[in-house]
């Protein structure tokens, strides 16, 4: 038995292999089509991409712009108050901060009191509280002058001032007052002082027991950093002397003493630079390291020294003087390093890391 063939006729070939072209050249088409809209798509995803890129660049600049902004407000936000304790080289340092404030713009006041009171009435302090919280015209501010200690937070403060001070040995700083109010200093020399005339020296008021160098007048480092409660006041206080203490450590950011003053502009410098960028240079070798001198000044005799330090008063202004050198000296020691004879600054010395979540 024979193969049994179909031939298709000829004319039904030629439409078949029009029909099969036409199909070929429609999907050809559509792939074509297809390709196009894939293009399109893909530029479309490409765009949109950039589109995120540019908005979270813009996002981020504007953060980076509103933080940078806020460091910015939050520098200029802050003040400064020095309640400086009469002769403890504190027109010395006082001075380079006037002589900063323009290069570092900031703005220095005087506070000055009405024959020196430092004390200030319930009244004052509610106006003073005011002014350096919401004068803003003045800030960044550097205040001074010779006024106890004041708490912010009693007022319902939140931003307090940064405190700052500098205290001395109790017998020098007394001497040298002593001899200040008889014969002034290279400041103003010819200001007349209070007990200008009087040529009696520290060592004959102590062996005549005189008023001017009692050992109740070496009560007054204790109190400016006690504050304004009474009891601050109430001269040999042991509650006093203890809420001394508490405030240095506590609301002080930094008290220096007035044999290291050197140290202490450095460790300023470093620590709050928006206010005192170039205050160690200005020291070193400018002419406000030793600006003002008690003239006709005697040191005392050890006779005189060792009566003063019989006296109740005199050790406890001397605990307080070696628990603000102590401390002094605790924090410089984990600032700086010394090398031939010369103080550097420690590098940073803490860093992040484990930053969670990840982006």
């Amino acid at each position: 038995m024979g193969l049994l063939r179909v031939m298709m006729p000829p004319k039904l070939q030629l439409l078949a292999l029009l029909a099969f072209a036409v199909a070929m050249f429609f999907l050809e088409n559509q792939i074509q089509k297809l390709e196009e809209s894939r293009g399109k798509l893909e530029r479309a995803i490409a765009r949109h991409e950039v589109r995120e890129i540019e908005q979270r660049h813009t996002q981020d600049s504007l953060r980076e712009r509103d933080s940078a902004a806020a460091l910015s407000d939050s520098e200029d936000d802050v003040v400064i108050i020095y309640n400086r304790v009469p002769k403890t080289a504190s027109t010395s340092f006082t001075n380079i901060a006037y002589d900063l404030c323009g290069k570092n713009h900031y703005h220095v006041l005087h506070i000055n009191t009405t024959k020196n009171n430092p004390v200030m009435s319930l009244q004052d302090q509610v106006r003073f509280v005011k002014n350096v919280t919401e004068w803003r015209e003045m800030k960044p501010a550097f205040y001074h002058g010779h006024v106890s200690f004041l708490d912010f937070t009693k007022f319902g403060v939140k931003k307090k001032p940064i405190y700052i001070n500098v205290i001395r040995d109790p017998i020098e700083r007394l001497v040298s007052y002593y001899y200040f109010l008889r014969f002034g200093d290279d400041y103003r020399p010819g200001l007349r002082r209070r007990k200008q005339g009087d040529k009696k020296t520290f060592d004959e008021c102590v062996s005549a027991g005189g008023s001017d160098c009692a050992p109740e007048k070496l009560w007054l480092q204790i109190p400016f950093f006690c504050g304004h409660y009474s009891e601050c006041w109430n001269v040999g206080s042991q509650w006093a002397l203890e809420q001394a203490k508490y405030n240095l450590v506590n609301e002080y950011m930094l008290v220096g003493v007035t044999e290291e003053l050197e140290d202490f502009v450095m460790m300023l410098e470093a620590a709050l630079p928006r206010f005192f960028k170039g205050a160690t240079e200005l020291y070193k070798t400018g002419k406000k390291s030793h600006l003002r001198k008690t003239s006709e000044k005697k040191p005392p005799t050890k006779e005189s020294i060792a009566k003063l330090q019989q006296s109740t008063i005199w050790k406890m202004e001397n605990d307080f003087y070696e628990f603000a050198l102590e401390q002094f000296q605790f924090v410089r020691a984990h600032a700086v390093r010394e090398k031939d004879g010369e103080l550097y600054l420690l590098a940073q010395n803490f860093f992040y890391e484990k930053i969670y979540p990840k982006n």
